[in-house]
This record gives C-alpha cells, structure tokens and sequence, in this order.
C-alpha cells in the first residue's frame, strides 16, 4: 500500500466532505506514514488551525519536546486529533463531533498501522477505552482487537503543574520500553497488557469498594 497516497486521498474526501461540523481549517495530521508510534489527540487549537498543523502551540511543544528527548525525531512519529478542525474558543470537542470524525479516524489508523497508539487526555482515550480513567489509567499499556495503546495526560494538561507535568515525563519514558516489548513479542500478557474485559471488572469492584 502507498500509505502516503492513501492518506492524501482520504485527507481530500475530508476537506470535500460538507457533513462535518466544525468549519475551521482542517488539520489532518503529520509526520512517518510508516511510523511505529501515533500520537492523537482530541482536537486543534488556535495555533493548530492557524498552521494547519497539530500540535504546534505550547502543548505541542511540550509534547515535540518529550519526543526529543527520547532520541527520536519529530518526523519518525506521526501526530494527530479525532477532531480534525478546531471547536469555537477552544472548547471540548462535543459527542457529535467526535462521532461524525471517527470513520476518518478509524481509517487514519489503518492506513498507518503503527505499533502503538498513543492516545493524550481523555477524549482521545475514551475513543478507545470507553470505561477508562485519565489518572488511573494513563501510562498503562491496553490491547484491543490487536492494537496497543497507551494512554497520556494531554500536554496541556501536564503543563498546568508540576505532579501533571511529572507523570506526563513519567510515561513518556515508558515508551521506548513499551514498544521494544510490542515488536518483539516478549510482553508478559497478565502482568504488561490491560484488556477493556479487565477494565470493566476494573470498574465494577470500584463502585463496589
């Protein structure tokens, strides 16, 4: 597959699909089609939609920063939102929004097939893990239907103090780990991977205790 081509194309079918909310400029995504690791988060914000580009206002480069830091290049990863156009006054993206995008998402993933997915706050990773917690379960690594995923506080998030801003760090650390552990094969399933069946009994021994 010519992921480049393909993403270019349904990049096109986005900007000409006049059914989804939100008018603002589109921001589809950058970085490897054939990278191992993909970065989502919920949506743009002002600085996104004026370049076009995720990821660039503070919180983008908090998270550029980490991935520096980790001795990789921006461009080896890939970044991305659900929501592909900014909400009015960088408002949550709303249910209806991010339903009526996820068809692109979910195709977005396919194409890009990457090793581990990296969802950062919590509307991207209730995209994945409906019944999940940002703080309990960030830096924890879930498979689901073959995909790994391993949540993060959203940058912004951690940028608002220093405990937020250390356990962003904190898990960030964790991926070269995580994903030296995916490729090759070599995770211990019942003490390394959550699975959403052990997420619901998760959640049902907490209203319970």
């Amino acid at each position: 597959m010519d992921k480049v081509a393909e993403l270019d194309k349904l990049q096109n079918e986005m900007a000409g699909d006049k059914s989804l909310p939100l008018k603002t400029n589109l921001v589809f995504g950058e970085g490897n089609p054939d990278c191992e690791v993909l970065f989502i988060g919920e949506a743009p914000g002002f600085n996104e939609d004026q370049e076009k580009r995720p990821f660039v206002g503070r919180a983008g480069q908090l998270l550029r920063k980490n991935i520096r830091d980790l001795g990789w290049q921006e461009r080896d990863v890939y970044i991305t939102n659900i929501v592909k156009r900014r909400p009015p006054e960088n408002r949550d993206p709303l249910p209806e929004e991010i339903e009526n995008y996820k068809p692109y998402l979910a195709r977005q993933i396919e194409i890009i097939a990457p090793k581990i997915i990296v969802p950062l706050g919590r509307f991207s990773m209730n995209y994945f893990l409906p019944l999940a917690k940002i703080t309990r379960d960030q830096g924890k690594l879930f498979e689901m239907n073959g995909l790994f995923i391993l949540p993060m506080l959203h940058p912004a998030a951690a940028l608002r103090g220093t405990e937020a801003l250390n356990m962003f760090e904190g898990t960030f650390k964790k991926l070269p780990a995580a994903l030296t552990k995916v490729t090759s094969g070599k995770l211990e399933e019942e003490k390394e991977i959550t699975t959403p069946e052990k997420l619901k009994l998760e959640n049902v021994q907490s209203k319970l205790f």
